[in-house]
């Protein structure tokens, strides 16, 4: 099935067959707990899959038959560990990418990244964003093109981060607030037509970025293990949030679910894109902390390079600790709201937030203790995003998904 001549007697080629063909329902499951790293040894991915020994074995086979994953030769047990010891499973370094694009407001990146959301390789960050969407994402992907070519890698498929709701099915961006794109722009359809013309194959995904930055950490970063898990971030303008329920993104009826920027933290604040006054979207993000602080944005670095700066160099200048305090309040202010609506199990914060939260996390979980039910009764643990590039990975992980569905058929070995 995967195309590669079997090296084992005829008789035991045909048991490991017919064992896998009853399995064969299981190697997307079991490439997904590898891929997470729930199933480091054969024995976990026997006890996860619940199938037998045989079975988990054929299908692991079959895995590192693809490329995807290897098995040690010899298994090997844990210091003071008892009973049976396992072959340890890992992901192939060598194997198989995603290409992944993020746009933002103060540029766009491309990535490649493989199992395991590690990524490969990336471009530097491209600065300028074009109003036509499709020349920037054109641009992207002929940058991530020329990854596979430099890398030699095989690519999967392709996901692309960007800041605005995407409407499902039809992969819109709904609301491009911080780009000068149209609203509505068809970001899935114009992505997928720059892959083809770049000659790449496989499928093509779209979606709003901390949705994905949410995915990713779930899946691979500080959010792995918490059933009920809410992100929230500002990366270069405005705060976006995300929730992933029992391992699923929680996106709505059509893809708009958790436009958490705006939510109303100042009655009297500034006006925000939406029409209301005061969101989160214009309260909490870079901007925000630049102007309280009386610093206006300079040409050197994205908006979120100076707030961060200012926050890691200068928080002991009284101006800027109180223009921070008002962010943290902010912020604060409105997590509690969400805390009360959605009752997560955990909170991640990423960009400018994951910052301010590292500079006073007390006074952060002071607030959202304060001012929410659910926090009073005992807390929810409010942690700082893990990885690097996480809308990047997250987009991956798009792309990577008809892998997870069907490794055999995805990769063309049926």
């Amino acid at each position: 099935m995967s195309g590669k001549a079997d090296p084992r007697p005829a008789g035991e080629g045909t048991t490991s067959r017919a064992r896998l063909d009853r399995g064969r329902g299981a190697l997307g499951p079991a490439l997904e707990l590898v891929h997470t790293g729930r199933a480091p040894t054969r024995a976990v991915l026997t006890a996860e899959l619940g199938v037998t020994r045989a079975t988990a074995g054929a299908v692991a086979a079959e895995l590192a038959a693809l490329g995807l994953i290897r098995v040690d030769a010899r298994p090997g047990a844990a210091a003071g560990s008892q009973g049976r010891p396992s072959h340890r499973l890992a992901l192939t370094e060598e194997g198989p990418v995603a290409l992944a694009a993020q746009v933002h407001a103060d540029g766009f990146r491309a990535a490649l990244v493989g199992l395991g959301g590690r990524i490969v390789a990336t471009t530097p960050s491209c600065e300028t964003v074009d109003a036509d969407p499709a020349k920037v994402l054109g641009a992207a992907v002929d940058a991530g093109a020329e990854l596979l070519r430099q890398t030699g890698r095989r690519c999967v498929g392709a996901g692309l981060a960007v800041p605005s709701a995407v409407t499902e099915p039809e992969g819109r961006a709904l609301n491009p607030l911080h780009l000068a794109w149209p609203a509505g722009a068809p970001v899935r359809e114009i992505f997928a037509e720059r892959i083809r013309a770049a000659g790449l194959t496989g499928p093509a995904f779209a979606a709003n970025d901390v949705n994905l930055a949410a995915l990713a950490e779930h899946r691979h970063g500080a959010g792995r293990g918490a059933r009920d898990l809410l992100c929230v971030a500002t990366g270069h303008r405005g705060v976006g949030g995300a929730l992933v329920l029992d391992g699923r993104l929680h996106t709505g009826s059509s893809g708009l679910a958790l436009e958490v920027g705006h939510l109303t933290v100042n009655p009297e604040g500034g006006p925000c894109h939406c029409g209301s006054r005061g969101c989160l979207d214009v309260e909490a993000d870079p901007l925000a902390l630049l102007t309280a602080a009386g610093r206006a944005p300079g040409p050197e670095g994205s908006l979120l390079q100076q707030a961060n700066e200012l926050i890691r160099e200068e928080y002991g200048d009284p101006v800027v600790r109180a223009a921070a305090d008002t962010l943290i309040d902010r912020l604060g202010l409105g997590l509690a709201g969400l805390v009360n609506i959605l009752n997560p199990d955990r909170i991640i914060l990423g960009g400018l937030h994951r910052t301010l939260l590292d500079a006073d996390p007390d006074r952060l979980r002071a607030v959202v203790t304060d001012r929410s039910l659910w926090g009073r009764s005992g807390g929810v643990p409010i942690l700082a995003c893990s990885l690097d590039h996480n809308s990047l990975v997250g987009a991956a992980e798009l792309a990577w998904q008809p892998v997870f569905d069907d490794p055999l058929a995805a990769l063309g070995a049926v």
